[in-house]
């Protein structure tokens, strides 16, 4: 009648004795600092992204990446890009370098800078923005640059010193030294 009783007892005091002989959890006490080298490294890279339907949507390719985990960001060299819009309207970008954020919703392109916008469907010639430096926000459609940019759309060209241009409203606005050259349209 007691064994089981002496049983329970012995088992408490072991576990009693377990927890007071364990070691306790090593505690850093140095805090941890992330660096500013790059996490990652990419050579000769190609990224494609696709929509839900399988439907190929953007692709980036580079000559390097490094991806910046303080910032959050991924520079490439070399950078050359290639999206398809929800309308089928194809724009396509590249640069000596590219600065990009995590989500790929603001873009900086840097040294020798292209972005040509093409509307197939809408049978208009291409819009191409020429610059050393374009400051992108891909969802709300804008592209700003305060170096100086050429515009040209099928045979009229523009130059100004800077540009904020919205695609959603339409609105591109030059400032600085603004020249422009209109070609008339053609007969038919």
């Amino acid at each position: 009648l007691l064994l089981p009783l002496l049983l329970m007892g012995a088992l408490a005091l072991a576990s009693w004795w377990l927890v007071r002989t364990a070691p306790q959890p090593v505690r850093n006490s140095a805090p941890t600092t992330v660096s500013d080298q790059p996490d990652y490294t990419l050579q000769g890279f190609s990224v494609q992204q696709f929509d839900g339907s399988g439907a190929l949507r953007s692709q980036m390719w580079g000559d390097q990446a490094r991806h910046y985990p303080v910032r959050d960001v991924l520079e490439v060299d070399g950078l050359r890009t290639r999206s398809v819009g929800a309308t089928g309207t194809v724009t396509t970008a590249h640069a000596q370098r590219g600065i990009s954020n995590s989500d790929s919703s603001e873009v900086q392109l840097w040294g020798d800078a292209e972005v040509r916008r093409s509307d197939g469907a809408a049978r208009q010639p291409d819009l191409v923005l020429q610059g050393e430096f374009f400051h992108a926000w891909t969802q709300q459609e804008r592209v700003r640059s305060h170096l100086p940019v050429v515009i040209t759309r099928g045979g009229n060209r523009w130059t100004g010193d800077s540009l904020d241009y919205d695609h959603l409203t339409q609105q591109l606005t030059l400032q600085g030294k603004v020249r422009g050259v209109l070609q008339p349209r053609s007969a038919r």
